[in-house]
């Protein structure tokens, strides 16, 4: 009996010492190599989360090089943030999915063995030329992606800085901008610089304002033409200043206007002015003239009531000494609530210079350029006008101009000018060519862009400029005026009138017809920039006129 009950008892432990059958609680120890087996630090070891893990130390490795090009970098790259915290983390993370990926597959794999059959790592038999030449792939591709995105990053880098990356990307959105910025005195700086400039603050509202832009463009309801101002530009004291020293006194600085007229020889008219450019600091000078706006000493704040500032009704002068002037439109139903409520804005130096790198031409303009330069040839007949009225038609797309443009220009010719067109057919030939450049520069039928979307308030042509303010109706509590003496801003020191010497009026612009009193027009009201003057008399087709065709005995 007590052999038989020890033969029993080793058959029992025998039988404890196997595994425990199915649905039985299995020991503490199998536990937890079970979820050593399956853990993400084992899982995570298989070569498509090495392959992301390759992916995302790359993108680490880009991350800490553009920042230290950021923290050596001798000059502001505003896009330089965009690579640094927004594109190479995107990389980065992307490559942790991958590992994600990786751990997912491989614990599928792992549901196939038992526990003692997964090993803790992928197993690297070298003498398994498979394995070997596997192992070898792996670490050269590593390496040579680890390269390619250190030199890839610089390289996007210098990209995002360039105009093109700015003018080109968006084609049809930016192209007005790209294409007259490369016409215009700041061809050669960089869009950032002036629209971004250095810093985290205003590198964060340039990219929020470039998502929503993103949108627009993406959706296509993007503005056409894009709204100018700029509302949300970053002050030109941070930008412009740069460059140009806001206290530096520039005194007189001579302006040379040429013109053609729109009779049959396009004749030339010419005014040499003195512009009082001025400026200065106290500090350093005297101050005058009309960069005495900018003066750091004073402060000008003024109140527009529409987008685009033409319409200025309040004016406050807070000077050097803390003195300040209030002016309002005289006539106007601004009333003082309505001052309360309005945005003030104080006067820098784009409410002047608003168009300093994307400038757009009027006909009458850039036809006045292409003469002066020897593209139009003086000796067609009628060619000033003849151009500027090809120029100025309704046209809906760039190809329908251009074509256009040749037609017009060469049947005016052979319709009007029989033996000049049979005659001088290079001179039309090149005449054409221009005009289809200028259109090229300056018109962009499909953005609806062109100088009347985009004012130049320089002077006071095509726009009202200066006289926005200095048309002498606006005056303060208690009498001052606000000027509009053209002797303010420049004296004029020559005028010849289509080969006739004019004498100035005392330093004053004589206008070829008696306007009156100097002052008291608004240049902009007959110089549109088309010869789109609406005349109180019905005479027709306007265009075909000039006014000293019929006002020759107002004149001088």
């Amino acid at each position: 009996m007590t052999e038989d009950k020890n033969e029993s008892n080793g058959h029992e432990e025998e039988e404890s010492s196997q595994a425990p059958e199915e649905g039985s609680t299995p020991e503490p120890e199998a536990v937890e190599a079970a979820e050593v087996k399956h853990s993400w630090r084992s899982l995570a070891r298989n070569y498509i989360s090495f392959v992301g893990f390759a992916i995302a130390v790359a993108a680490i490795v880009c991350i800490a090089l553009l920042f230290l090009l950021e923290l050596t970098g001798s000059t502001d790259q505003p896009y330089l943030g965009l690579l640094i915290y927004i594109l190479f983390p995107a990389v980065m993370f992307f490559g942790f999915f991958i590992v994600l990926v990786g751990i997912f597959f491989e614990r599928r794999r792992r549901r196939k063995f038992a526990a003692d059959e997964i090993a803790e790592y992928p197993v690297l038999d070298l003498n398994d030329p498979r394995r070997r030449r596997s192992l070898i792939v792996f670490l050269v591709f590593s390496i040579l992606f680890l390269f390619v995105s250190a030199f890839g990053a610089y390289h996007a880098y210098e990209f995002t800085e360039s105009v093109t990356f700015c003018g080109q990307i968006c084609h049809e959105v930016m192209q007005p901008e790209f294409v007259s910025a490369g016409a215009a005195p700041h061809a050669e700086l960089k869009c950032v610089e002036c629209h971004v400039g250095g810093g985290a603050e205003w590198y964060a509202r340039s990219k929020l304002n470039g998502v929503r832009q993103l949108v627009k463009v993406s959706f296509n309801t993007y503005d056409r033409p894009i709204k100018t101002p700029i509302h949300n530009m970053r002050p030109p004291n941070e930008t412009c200043a740069k460059c140009h020293w806001p206290e530096k006194h520039h005194g007189e600085q001579l302006k040379v206007f040429t013109d053609f007229a729109y009779d049959e020889a396009s004749t030339m008219s010419e005014t040499k002015l003195l512009v009082k450019v001025g400026g200065g600091s106290p500090e350093t000078g005297r101050v005058s003239g009309i960069h005495w706006h900018m003066n750091l000493g004073n402060e000008v704040t003024f109140i527009a009531t529409d987008e685009r500032r033409q319409n200025i009704p309040w004016v406050q002068l807070k000077d050097s000494k803390g003195n300040v002037t209030t002016y309002t439109r005289q006539g106007s139903n601004f009333t003082e609530e309505m001052i309360a409520r309005s945005e003030k804005k104080v006067m820098d130096c784009i409410d002047c210079h608003s168009r300093p790198a994307h400038i757009y031409l009027s006909p009458n303009n850039a036809v006045d350029e292409s003469i002066l330069a020897g593209k139009l040839d003086r000796s067609l007949p009628f060619v000033k006008r003849t151009a500027v009225e090809v120029l100025t038609k309704d046209y809906q797309t760039t190809e329908q101009a251009l074509a256009t443009i040749s037609d017009e220009f060469h049947k005016y010719y052979r319709d009007n000018h029989s033996a000049v067109y049979a005659s001088k057919q290079p001179a039309i030939n090149a005449a054409v060519a221009e005009l289809r450049r200028v259109y090229r520069t300056y018109f962009f039928p499909e953005m609806k862009t062109d100088w009347r979307a985009h004012i130049d308030n320089i002077g006071h042509f095509n726009a009202q400029g200066c006289f926005r303010c200095h048309d002498g109706n606006m005056r303060s509590a208690q009498g001052k005026v606000i000027r509009n003496d053209c002797a303010i801003c420049h004296v004029t020191i020559s005028q010849n009138y289509r080969g006739q010497a004019v004498e100035p009026d005392n330093g004053r612009f004589r206008h070829p017809l008696n306007l009156g009193t100097a002052g008291n027009y608004n240049c902009a009201s007959c110089h549109k920039g088309d010869r789109a003057f609406r005349h109180p008399v019905n005479l027709g087709d306007i265009s075909r006129f000039s006014c000293n065709e019929c006002h020759k005995e107002e004149g001088f």
